[in-house]
């Protein structure tokens, strides 16, 4: 009898055992075996998170991949190399047009400033106007954002799309190419545009009253699938926000930092930094509004062709604020 008693209470243990590794346990003991990895953008992104140690205590690991632009950053999520995406409104759009699998959770606060058409210093081109018949080159590729601001300045001076001649490279290899010399005008995103100042560009219009007030992290579907890293991702979202809001109380120091990560110029990064708050924001009713209208000129524009439901493409409960 007694052996049979024991033998019971083994079998209880066990029982509660498993249950605990469950739904129980605490969330480092649940996570600790789950690696995120957060896909950035020139560096920008990694640089707030370790300025304001906002990982340095995670109960999962975390692992950065870095892109040069939104276009090579959303084909990682496409093949499952990352798990988050940090992007500018139309690029998001973008891949969510192309059948990226990914979802918008929180948005960031865009510096509509942060993207501009610029021209070599002793270019004869002075207005948007004088680029009739001109050839100007986007970065990274089309639905970037830098294609948004070159067809809201176009149309502003009166000009059709097919006035111009337009060509998408990425923008290391544009970067290069404006330098010497061979492009008339480059329609760019920070922190290439913000170089390419310090260098003496000559701005013909920036992207103000033109792009969006949001940026947006998006997740990729196969992460939300997976419930552990599910949690783990609303956690990332919550230490984001306490990134962005360190950044934004402390801007002398991440601009060190980010300066330091990224190789920029002080006054460079300087420039790249202060043209807007640094803020992360739920994905409120406002704000999936902006981007919806911003979709439906993408598409009125021939950009996407296919209409984006944007409430149904997000995953707003991931993040409701706070951090």
């Amino acid at each position: 009898m007694a052996r049979h008693r024991t033998a019971v209470v083994a079998v209880v243990l066990a029982l509660l055992s498993v249950l605990a590794g469950c739904g129980g346990g605490r969330p480092a003991d649940r996570l600790s075996d789950v690696t995120l990895v957060l896909g950035d953008q020139a560096g920008g992104t990694r640089a707030r998170a370790e300025a304001a140690k906002a990982f340095e205590d995670a109960p999962y690991r975390v692992r950065w991949a870095n892109f040069q632009g939104a276009a090579p950053l959303f084909e990682a999520v496409r093949s499952g190399e990352v798990d988050t995406a940090v992007a500018g409104d139309t690029p998001t759009l973008q891949a969510l047009a192309g059948g990226v699998p990914i979802r918008p959770a929180v948005a960031t606060a865009a510096a509509q400033s942060s993207t501009a058409i610029v021209v070599p210093p002793d270019s004869p081109i002075r207005t948007v106007a004088d680029l009739r018949g001109k050839h100007i080159v986007i970065s990274s590729a089309a639905g970037s954002i830098s294609q948004l601001t070159v067809l809201g300045a176009l149309e502003e001076a009166g000009l059709d799309p097919r006035d111009v001649e337009i060509t998408f490279s990425l923008p290391t290899d544009a970067q290069a190419g404006f330098r010497a010399g061979h492009i008339e005008a480059w329609a760019t995103f920070d922190p290439y545009l913000a170089i390419a100042q310090d260098a003496g560009a000559r701005v013909l219009r920036d992207g103000t009253g033109i792009n969006g007030h949001n940026g947006f992290i998006s997740v990729a579907e196969s992460s939300l699938a997976d419930p552990l890293k599910r949690e783990a991702l609303a956690d990332a979202m919550r230490r984001f926000a306490r990134a962005w809001q360190w950044s934004d109380e402390n801007q002398a120091e991440y601009q060190r930092v980010y300066s330091d990560l990224t190789s920029l110029e002080p006054q460079v990064a300087r420039n790249i930094l202060t043209r807007t708050r640094q803020e992360i924001r739920p994905l409120s009713p406002e704000v999936l509004a902006e981007l919806q209208r911003t979709a439906d000129r993408f598409r009125a524009a021939g950009v996407i062709r296919e209409p984006i439901d944007v409430a149904a493409s997000s995953v707003p409960d991931l993040y409701s604020g706070g951090a």
